[in-house]
């Protein structure tokens, strides 16, 4: 390696190792602040244990729900052309970009609407286990749909053409054909949807509430500890939202090989 290169790199391995170690920092502090006697009694109160089977529950649900609608909508965007679609794949990234506390307004202010008053009378969103899911929902399917339509982007259409020469219908093409080699790109979709769906907050506090036992989410739980001034809670569930976020990050890291989805 010339010694320019040599430079180059060696300030590229600085910069990044000043933000590792600020983020190792970061967490070793949060790890450090408390005694293991003292986490494990904060993560045996009811409250929180509610909070993590409900989060399990709820993020499993919004991350099944995104993957659900991200397969068809990506594969639509991915392989036709229409008028519209530029403005149809932005509108889909729109829960990317507003901050997710006005998704949950959104969320609210619609739930006044007659027609969702309408769908209130057969399953109840506003303040109810049912908003937490549709509130993680909704900000979770925006990063699956970017997900498979990128798995599809990497997906030659070709096997599916040949497919439906050989007296295949599209449907059929799709479903034995382009479905198995996305498997990865699926599985990428259910990890970032479940990682985003157990992190989300401000959608869930406006429209579902933080109702303890009931509500209360992970994410809410930390907000709820800490406003009763009990930061050993806090710091106990914010480690246990550490660890299950590196354990999505790695189940990712299986399954894409550095970004291989296809």
């Amino acid at each position: 390696m010339k010694g320019h290169d040599r430079g180059f790199w060696g300030s590229l391995a600085v910069i990044a190792g000043v933000l590792a170690l600020f983020l190792l920092a970061l967490l070793g502090s949060t790890a450090a602040h408390s005694s293991w006697s003292h986490l494990g009694k904060a993560l045996v109160a009811p409250e929180i244990l509610y909070s993590v089977k409900l989060s399990l529950f709820t993020c499993t649900v919004a991350a099944v729900g995104s993957v659900l609608f991200a397969v068809p909508i990506g594969y639509l965007l991915s392989r036709t052309t229409f008028r519209g679609r530029a403005l149809l794949d932005a509108m889909f990234d729109i829960p990317i970009v507003l901050p997710p506390m006005v998704m949950g307004l959104c969320l609210l202010v619609f739930f006044q609407t007659p027609v969702a008053q309408a769908m209130e009378q057969w399953v109840r969103f506003t303040y109810q286990i049912a908003g937490v899911v549709l509130a993680q929902f909704i900000i979770a399917v925006a990063f699956a749909i970017r997900i498979m339509k990128q798995t599809f982007d990497h997906l030659s259409a070709r096997p599916e053409e040949v497919a439906m020469t050989l007296g295949c219908t599209r449907w059929q093409a799709f479903h034995s054909v382009t479905l198995p080699s996305a498997r990865r790109g699926m599985a990428a979709a259910f990890s970032v949807a479940w990682a985003r769906s157990l992190g989300e907050f401000g959608p869930v506090l406006v429209f579902a509430g933080a109702t303890r036992m009931k509500t209360e989410v992970l994410p809410t739980t930390v907000w709820l500890e800490l406003s009763v001034g009990n930061l050993e809670a806090a710091v106990a569930v914010s480690l246990l939202l550490v660890i299950m976020a590196m354990a999505v990050l790695l189940v990712l890291r299986a399954i894409g090989e550095g970004g291989k989805l296809s």
